[in-house]
């Protein structure tokens, strides 16, 4: 599996060359989340959504992230797993926001 920094993360993100998929639970993912992030928890996601566009996956911490990225390129898609999970985003001046556009937080 591949995994890539923050920054790079953000850097790809913000030039349009990937997309970022949150595959937390839906009560983690209301509490906070990456702007513009996907929300697909880990037991629904879909290899087929994906076909032919770039995806990095992350968790809180990077565990259940890397499963997705994982899941996705045995499926042939182009994952990558954010080094850290949102935590390591958080860490790199990656911001959270709730879906109401209010700041977010990564605690439940």
């Amino acid at each position: 599996m591949t995994e890539i920094d923050p920054d790079e993360a953000r850097r790809r993100l913000a030039a349009g060359e990937a997309v970022l998929v949150d595959v937390r639970e839906p009560d983690e993912w209301a509490t906070g989340h990456a702007p513009g992030s996907l929300h697909r928890p880990l037991g629904e996601l879909d290899p087929t959504e994906f076909a032919g566009r770039s995806v990095i996956t992350t968790c809180r911490g990077g565990g259940r992230g890397g499963r997705a990225a994982e899941q996705l390129a045995g499926a042939g898609v182009d994952a990558s797993n954010l080094a850290g999970g949102l935590r390591a985003y958080t860490e790199h001046g990656g911001a959270l926001v709730r879906d109401d556009d209010t700041p977010g937080t990564l605690d439940a």
